[in-house]
């Protein structure tokens, strides 16, 4: 696909959970101009729509085309971001529960959700202007993407952070936890045949396990001006 760049650049972010695309991507979409496209989100608005169809998980290999669509699964850009809704229903914050969290990697490893999806993605940022997070945003997705930074950042940090996140304590034993089903979750991502996550040859690595939030945010707006030209 062609993409013209009327809006600006494209700005790829991946890496595994916890790493800090999502929250650095809508930042620096923000401090840039540009549209935030979370791809982690839509296979979660599948995976919630699954399983509230009481389709179980081991069934989701098969799921064809005309099932994913009568799951009613719809992403429309809203202001910055993307607003996502199952059956006309705003699902935002109930994508992000435990129970998505366990299930999420397994939907998107499907190959029939992957062709499902990767048109609309690509769609969203045909014209540029646009800073896409996910887990292969760099390699599949926007492969010609100006800017692909990989985030990278230890287990223990990631975890803690997605305890956080989730409202959750944060002891020593509830890290360990985390952290443990964190890499579990890497090695599916990572050992997927269908679009797995990897570093793209050409990216940028940023370690944001000892950065503070607004640095991080800050490595990446300078990286994605000297590519804009400024």
């Amino acid at each position: 696909m062609k993409l013209d760049r009327t809006d600006g650049i494209i700005i790829a972010l991946d890496g595994p959970a916890g790493s800090g695309k999502s929250s650095t991507a809508r930042a620096v979409a923000e401090r840039l101009g540009y549209r935030h496209l979370d791809s982690g989100a839509f296979y979660r608005a599948l995976t919630w729509a699954a399983l509230r169809a009481n389709i179980p998980p081991e069934r989701w290999p098969e799921l064809t085309p005309d099932e994913l669509d009568r799951l009613d699964v719809h992403g429309a850009p809203e202001g910055r971001a993307y607003r996502l809704t199952v059956g006309g229903w705003d699902v935002s914050e109930a994508i992000r529960t435990p129970e998505v969290n366990a299930h999420v990697s397994r939907m998107a490893a499907v190959p029939a959700v992957r062709e499902w999806l990767m048109d609309a993605l690509r769609e969203a940022g045909a014209r540029g202007g646009l800073v896409a997070d996910g887990r292969d945003i760099g390699t599949v997705v926007f492969p010609e993407a100006e800017l692909k930074a990989y985030l990278v950042c230890e287990p223990e940090e990631r975890a803690r952070r997605r305890l956080r996140e989730q409202g959750a304590g944060v002891s020593e034993d509830e890290v360990r936890a985390e952290a443990a089903r964190l890499q579990g979750r890497d090695q599916i991502d990572s050992g997927r045949a269908v679009a797995p996550l990897a570093e793209a040859a050409d990216a940028v690595r940023i370690d944001t396990t000892r950065l503070d939030f607004e640095a991080q945010v800050e490595a990446v707006v300078k990286l994605a001006r000297e590519r804009a030209g400024g």
